[in-house]
């Protein structure tokens, strides 16, 4: 006989979450626990009635609880808000909008200068365009450039094709140069915001009433003041960049021509975070400073207490509240009491991948010349109503809002990188991803810091990198990297380290090397015109892009290079020399020493070997028997 005690322990099951499954559950422990109370479970019994409404609500509740559960993960949730939520969470930001990107050619004319042999373009009169040049298509689709595009310098990254426009028909004697440069350019359309902010609060947030916004290019208030996004909040220090002229920095201006810019960290209290809201809307949000008191007096430290603070404050009396930091300038400022101009750039979508040949129209442009030059007016006004532009590929990677799944697999990657360096190949990828305009690295590597102890015994230094880094000069050589460039790099590299980490940058080692073979040729076939395919497959598997940090060489490579070329028969020769000293680098390598197995390993110092001059570096010789 089956009792009713209220200590007694029943038997609940929580397997089956459905309602099947709970009415069955429900019928059982009456028939278990209630026997004499409960006895008819027909269908139309009122005990069913009453069991299947208590089926019917847990039914409801655990599906509910389930969906509120997987809601919170970003692998199965569904609505739009919690993707977007947990994906900011993770530090990724929906894009709204993408914009097309293409390269564009910049052309414009140079008068000549000079006589007779001295003849060449005059370069006063090459101007500089500053970079957010607008140009468009006939149709109406703006881009702006992204980058200076400046005629007067020319480099490996950043070449400058010059080619005689006309000559006098007369002498013959040039008369002007059209100077061709690539520029890359972004689709997009700027426009502003005006958004009013009122009495001082902490953390005021503010919606950006716009749809398909590519990005926020600037935020600044009624007294000209700027204000900086940033990650988050607690961020105090963002990237800054000067004119690498000797005016800012007498040191690194040396090789100015390769670093333009020097980059910097500059302190901002002035700053916002960006947020995407389910309604594809951008949100602002500012800091939590509302007062100009000093630090000192919100957050007072111990040993100031009854002294006297700057400013004529006396006996401290604030409490030790942590909260008190949220009204200091750690968390930056908050905007109050004037007026927020957010320029921002609105997209098009799929309709900004536009076909080649369609930008052709500049709608602004700001072109500068040296002004320590006077210049003649009627030839200046010749230049710069001279410059068109024109892409001579389509534009590509204009797209809309991100959909949720990519959202979802975007936000998973970016949660694995979590933009920071851990890994040797996080360090590469950083520093061969730092803009151009800082200096171009065009070679990187790691090592690890090795400490010297007495007694010629070395260490590994577990809280130092080194990191060899190399570029290219104007004819696509490799080069050590200017002192700027590597302040740059270390610069650059600092929002990305390791707490722990420090960054040694160093020059790495060249290698200069030449090959020297011989082969057999088929018969009917061109010995000539066979040896030079062979030379021309060698310059393109030797090509310096192809070549890296501490990568062996191995011979059976050449040979196999050589032996597939079109009309060799055999290759019976191949000879790898090192040249140093003179044009070449200084760097001497015993390759014998350094060769196993027709394997050539590299240097225990970081280097990369290098065909300098393939065109007479690059040897061969056709022999027969």
């Amino acid at each position: 006989m089956a009792y009713n005690n209220s200590n007694n322990v029943r038997d609940i099951r929580y397997t089956h979450k459905d309602f099947a499954g709970f009415k069955n559950n429900l019928i059982e422990y009456a028939k278990n626990y209630f026997p004499t109370t409960v006895k008819d479970f027909s269908e139309t019994s009122p005990s069913t009635m009453f069991i299947e409404m208590a089926a019917y609500v847990g039914d409801v509740l655990s599906y509910y609880t389930d969906y509120a559960m997987k809601e919170t993960m970003l692998l199965r949730a569904t609505e739009k808000k919690n993707v977007y939520s947990i994906a900011q969470a993770f530090g990724y930001k929906p894009k709204l909008a993408t914009p097309a990107t293409a390269n564009i050619d910049v052309q414009c004319l140079i008068p000549a200068t000079g006589t007779g042999a001295n003849i060449k373009p005059d370069f006063d009169y090459a101007p500089t365009l500053d970079a957010g040049m607008t140009v468009a298509t006939t149709s109406g689709i703006k881009f702006h450039t992204t980058n200076v595009v400046n005629f007067g310098f020319s480099s490996s990254v950043d070449p400058t094709d010059v080619s005689v426009y006309s000559t006098d028909a007369t002498t013959g004697r040039p008369e002007y140069y059209i100077f061709t440069k690539q520029a890359t350019v972004l689709s997009g359309d700027k426009r502003v915001f005006q958004i009013s902010a009122g009495a001082v609060s902490e953390y005021p947030t503010y919606i950006l009433n716009a749809e398909n916004v590519q990005s926020l290019d600037s935020v600044t208030d009624s007294d000209g003041m700027s204000w900086t996004e940033v990650p988050f909040l607690a961020q105090s220090t963002v990237f800054d960049e000067s004119v690498n002229d000797i005016a800012n920095d007498p040191t690194r201006a040396v090789g100015a021509k390769d670093t333009p810019y020097i980059l910097q960290l500059k302190t901002v209290k002035r700053r916002f975070v960006t947020r995407v809201t389910p309604d594809d809307k951008i949100e602002l949000r500012f800091g939590s400073g509302i007062t100009y008191e000093q630090d000192e007096v919100i957050v007072p430290s111990p040993e100031n207490i009854g002294s006297t603070l700057p400013g004529g404050v006396n006996n401290l009396d604030k409490s030790f509240d942590p909260s008190n930091f949220l009204y200091t300038d750690t968390y930056g400022q908050a905007p109050s009491n004037t007026t927020l101009s957010v320029t921002y750039m609105v997209g098009y979508g799929l309709q900004a991948n536009v076909p080649s040949s369609t930008i052709k129209n500049i709608i602004n442009k700001v072109a500068t010349f040296d002004r320590t030059k006077t210049l003649v007016k009627g030839t200046r006004s010749v230049v710069e109503s001279s410059i068109v532009v024109n892409n001579p590929e389509p534009a590509t990677g204009g797209m809309g809002a991100e959909d949720i799944e990519s959202v979802r697999q975007n936000a998973l990657g970016y949660y694995a990188t979590q933009n920071r360096m851990v890994t040797r190949e996080d360090y590469v990828i950083r520093a061969l991803s730092m803009p151009s305009r800082f200096g171009t690295v065009a070679k990187a590597y790691i090592a690890s810091d090795e400490q010297m102890l007495p007694g010629e015994t070395s260490i590994s230094n577990p809280l130092a990198v080194n990191m060899y880094v190399l570029t290219y000069n104007a004819k696509k050589e490799l080069s050590t990297l200017p002192l700027a460039a590597k302040e740059n790099l270390r610069t650059y590299l600092s929002q990305y380290r390791m707490m722990t980490d420090a960054i040694n940058i160093k020059d790495g080692y060249i290698v200069n090397i030449s090959i020297n073979f011989e082969i057999t040729v088929l018969p009917g076939h061109n010995s000539n015109a066979v040896l030079y395919r062979c030379i021309d497959s060698l310059k393109n598997k030797y090509n310096i892009k192809n070549l890296s940090f501490a990568s062996a060489m191995y011979k059976k490579d050449i040979y196999l290079c050589l032996a597939n070329v079109e009309g060799v028969q055999s290759v019976t020769d191949v000879k790898v020399a090192n040249l140093y000293n003179g044009e070449y680098s200084s760097h001497r390598y015993n390759l014998d020493e350094a060769t196993y197995q027709d394997v050539i390993y590299p240097s225990l110092d970081p280097s990369v070997f290098e065909i300098k001059y393939p065109t007479k570096d690059i040897r061969g010789k056709v022999v027969t028997y």
